[in-house]
């Protein structure tokens, strides 16, 4: 019988597992994560290289099924879709940003945000993404192409992208990666000033110790288990 699902929580895993390969070559990634994140709150996943952590988001967003355990994000129960039930089901729920901008080249800043939202059939996708790249300091570059950017750029229009649909839930895999740390940090706060301004719910991986200490909770994976979990 499936658990009632707590609205109160952005994210609910149980026993969360997840097995790559089969028989002899199988390797457990996930232990059996428990974790609870209530809606609002952000969260820095740590840990080192191997430690589970861009797996674990990859079960949260739904890109990778867990192969065992429950699962509610955004008031969906992700455990018991297939993948086309979770393609769908991440439409509207979930913002992501990378460390690898992965905007289209062949359109201009303000397409690469206005297109996602046409295709959810938002009906004002272009006046949308302009507000929203207005809102990330780029109201003056809607039609330059992504070459014509700066790294801080690119990922200020990535940063657009992922919150244009006003998901509940934004992840961001190392967001900083790629840049030097004064842009770094003034997409930080681009980040963190726009989820604040609508109230998303936000999981950052990192591994800037400076950066988790912005979040309101630590939870630090080891070994495909959590090793700790505070609060700020």
């Amino acid at each position: 019988m499936t658990s009632p699902i707590d609205n109160s929580l952005a994210i609910e895993a149980r026993d969360l597992r997840l097995t790559l390969g089969e028989g002899a070559a199988a390797v457990e990634i996930l232990r059996g994560i428990d974790l609870a994140v209530p809606n609002g709150e952000t969260l820095a996943l740590l840990g080192p290289s191997g430690s589970g952590k861009s797996s674990l988001m990859s079960v949260l967003t739904g890109l990778e099924r867990a192969t065992s355990g429950t699962l509610n994000v955004a008031g969906a129960d992700f455990a018991s879709m297939d993948e086309d039930a979770l393609a769908l089901a991440r439409r509207g729920r979930i913002g992501i940003v990378l460390q690898a901008f992965h905007l289209l080249p062949t359109m201009t800043a303000q397409e690469n945000v206005a297109t996602p939202l046409e295709l959810a059939g938002e009906d004002k996708a272009w006046e949308r993404a302009a507000e929203e790249l207005e809102a990330v300091g780029l109201g003056h570059r809607l039609t330059h192409y992504p070459a014509q950017l700066s790294g801080g750029e690119q990922q200020r229009v990535a940063i657009a992208r992922a919150i244009a649909s006003r998901p509940p839930l934004l992840f961001a895999d190392e967001p900083t990666g790629n840049l030097d740390a004064t842009t770094g940090t003034s997409i930080i706060d681009v980040l963190f000033e726009r989820r604040k301004e609508t109230g998303a719910t936000l999981v950052i991986i990192t591994h800037d110790k400076a950066l988790a200490d912005m979040c309101d909770r630590v939870v630090t994976l080891g070994d495909g288990v959590i090793a700790s979990d505070t609060r700020g």
